[in-house]
């Protein structure tokens, strides 16, 4: 498992934006950057809906006052749902990051496998990356929502 002080793995990812599908690189979205990125198990389920992206939608200028560049949601899931997600939850501001396979979650060592749920996913989990290097790292027990909410990451900045 990924740990405080390694730097992320090299990825390339799928991001559908306005303006069509990308295809940024673990260096274009974290290089010379301060980040938080959070990660759920998926997209339009219950806690992640109701509470895990609202708080940070919510709390994104708090953030930017923390100096914090960019805020990503990452899930197992593909590019056009964590974009329908996005539109849904109003988090236009919030980089909807999809590893539609769980490549850069098993590079982690931050999936589970939940069966009949939807496969492999990711565990719940936020971390703030400083140019490319996670400096901290907030994991969930399973079926907990408290150290990687966005009012607790807020708090630890």
């Amino acid at each position: 498992m990924i740990e405080t002080n390694q730097t992320l793995p090299n990825h390339t990812f799928n991001l559908l934006t306005e303006n069509g599908m990308t295809t940024p690189s673990t260096a274009d979205l974290f290089a010379n950057q301060k980040v938080v990125m959070f990660a759920v198990p998926g997209a339009f389920t219950p806690t992640c809906s109701a509470r895990h992206l609202p708080g940070f939608v919510e709390n994104f200028n708090a953030f930017k006052e923390k100096g914090i560049d960019r805020i990503i949601c990452i899930s197992v899931n593909d590019a056009f749902v964590m974009k329908a997600w996005g539109d849904a939850q109003s988090a236009a501001n919030i980089d909807m990051l999809a590893d539609g396979d769980g490549a850069f979650t098993k590079a982690l060592g931050l999936g589970k496998e939940t069966g009949v749920f939807g496969g492999y996913r990711s565990q719940r989990y936020a971390m703030l990356v400083e140019n490319q290097t996670v400096t901290q790292l907030w994991l969930e027990e399973p079926k907990a929502f408290e150290v990687s909410s966005a009012e607790a990451v807020l708090a630890n900045l």
